[in-house]
């Protein structure tokens, strides 16, 4: 007998599949809500994002204007600090009305805290940057910026080819001579008590051969434009914070180091003199005097003893020896003068060599006038303390001596072959009258304990 199957079970199948069907689309709900949410969160970070990017922007362009203001007063100008709030030596000014998209706008900040260019203090230059998306939080940067005066001797054994330490008992560290920033005062000597690690030694090649420090001892830095310093054994990069078992300090080694070296015209005034061949007085105590001659050639027991200020050209032309100094010979700068040389042709000074009195190597200049490449050969030597500031940018510089050379020295290549102690004067960083400012330390404050000491500067404006 037949009976007719019963309808449950055809409903019961109906409704499982009406709730796997449930599940599948709240399934596809919920991946389409969280793609949906995805979406829009990377939407925001990359909005945020750009916002970071158009803050830090706007912070480096306040510091650039800064900067710019810093140069045309230094250049003289008397509307440089037009616009710019001042009080006393700070100034500040407010950048605003940057409209970066339909509904993002932003500004900027900039406080100077030293704009006086006499004061010999390194200024400092703080931006604030804020960019404001609609409706969401404001997103800000902050940096700090300390100048410095660009100056040809901004470091003290700086090459574009190489620098080589070829005695056994060489070293290097810093001192200054100036530490109050007041040229009024006395200079203050070297001596170990006031020595620092701030030597340094650099050259901007890319061989491997740019800077050998083989045996010497550096108290400071090394920088190349490549490779790294080539260090002996017995050598040593190190300095204050470097722990006492490390050698080689590689927070103290650099090898992105670039520079400039622009030559140097020889002046064309002067009263003209002979050669200067016998001992001699130049100048007059107490006044500046420019001074031309062919050529200075001293032996035996000559001296060329300098009074006041002098300015000396010698005109010896490229290839010829423009300076010769041996014997007992020797050119003597008294306590309180100053000599400054222009020379195009070749530099010997041995013999007594130059005999400065001065605490501060800059009152006594060196400059190479010379614009041949591998054009010039500068020697120096002598006994005692060599204080002297030379600059020659294709000059080819020997060092010999195991005494005491202070100052800086910048050329095409050095080599020191004696086991002299060389000490860079960190005052002639800031050499120069009217020279351009550079940025000497940089920083971003991302912290609030960083950005503290400035909430005040930043508040109300």
């Amino acid at each position: 007998m037949h009976h007719p199957s019963s309808p449950f079970p055809r409903s019961r199948s109906r409704g499982a599949v009406l709730i796997i069907a449930l599940l599948v689309a709240a399934f596809i709900a919920l991946v389409l809500g969280s793609y949906i949410n995805l979406n829009l969160s990377t939407a925001r970070l990359a909005n945020r994002s750009y916002c970071a990017d158009a803050a830090f922007n706007l912070a480096e362009a306040g510091a650039e204007e800064a900067l710019w203001s810093f140069n045309q007063a230094a250049a003289g100008s008397s509307s440089a600090w037009e616009g710019w709030r001042q009080s006393g030596s700070a100034a500040w000014q407010k950048f605003g009305g940057f409209d970066l998209t339909p509904n993002t706008t932003g500004w900027v900040k900039v406080y100077v805290d030293n704009n006086d260019l006499q004061s010999g203090l390194p200024p400092k230059i703080v931006t604030q940057a804020s960019v404001d998306p609609y409706g969401d939080a404001p997103v800000t940067k902050m940096l700090e910026i300390t100048l410095q005066r660009r100056s040809p001797f901004a470091g003290g054994l700086v090459a574009k080819r190489y620098v080589s330490f070829q005695g056994t008992n060489t070293s290097v560290d810093s001192w200054d001579s100036n530490p109050d920033h007041n040229p009024a005062t006395p200079a203050a000597p070297y001596s170990y008590s006031v020595r620092k690690d701030g030597g340094s030694v650099a050259s901007t090649s890319v061989q491997n051969t740019a800077v050998q420090i083989n045996q010497a001892h550096v108290w400071g830095y090394v920088a190349t434009g490549g490779a790294p310093p080539q260090v002996g054994h017995e050598g040593s990069v190190r300095g204050a914070s470097t722990p006492a078992d490390v050698q080689i300090d590689p927070a103290r080694i650099s090898t992105d180091f670039n520079a400039a070296f622009p030559p140097v015209a020889t002046p064309t005034d002067g009263t003209l003199l002979a050669p200067i061949t016998t001992s001699m007085t130049l100048g007059f105590s107490g006044m500046t005097t420019r001074w031309r001659c062919p050529r200075v050639s001293l032996s035996d027991d000559d001296t060329l003893t300098i009074q006041g200020d002098v300015t000396l050209i010698i005109t010896a032309a490229p290839g010829h020896r423009a300076i010769a100094i041996t014997g007992r010979a020797g050119i003597v700068i008294p306590a309180g003068a100053s000599l400054t040389l222009y020379v195009a042709g070749d530099v010997l000074i041995a013999g007594q060599g130059l005999a400065n009195a001065n605490a501060a190597p800059v009152s006594c200049l060196l400059w190479g006038t010379n614009q041949t490449e591998d054009g010039q050969k500068l020697q120096l030597a002598g006994k005692g303390a060599l204080k002297v500031a030379l600059y020659a940018p294709v000059g080819e510089v020997t060092i010999n001596g195991n005494g005491d050379m202070m100052g800086s020295v910048v050329a095409d290549t050095i080599t020191l072959t004696g086991n002299a102690a060389f000490h860079y004067d960190e005052s002639l960083g800031v050499y120069g009258v009217n020279m351009p400012y550079g940025v000497a330390k940089w920083r971003e404050l991302t912290t609030a304990a960083a950005r503290q000491p400035y909430a005040s500067v930043f508040a109300g404006w």
